[in-house]
């Protein structure tokens, strides 16, 4: 099971992750290998901007809300990439920590 999935299960059931994400596509943001804890989601909360864990097209992302309509929201880096928009449940986690 990837690290993705650990973190998935542990906000699924409430709980406050970290995780060591790895890449250079949230360069600024998130550092390569920097520490991120993550908190389960309150969806009405969510705005561009924030960072989250995300299942878009079928790869799991640390990436940005790049917009917000009603329940869905685009998702892209910090290098001007842009995945798609994902609906809420899409979103498992919102940073609200980066070390």
């Amino acid at each position: 099971m990837s690290w993705a999935n650990y973190a998935i299960l542990g906000l699924a059931a409430g709980n406050t992750v970290q995780i060591r994400p790895r890449g250079h596509s949230m360069t600024g943001k998130v550092n390569d290998g920097a520490l991120v804890t993550l908190e389960p989601v309150l969806f009405e909360t969510l705005e561009v901007g924030d960072i989250v864990l995300v299942r878009c097209k079928g790869n799991v992302f640390l990436h940005l809300i790049k917009a917000v309509d009603r329940e869905r929201f685009l998702i892209g880096n910090n290098r001007g990439g842009i995945n798609g928009w994902v609906r809420k449940n899409a979103v498992y986690g919102k940073a609200t920590r980066v070390e």
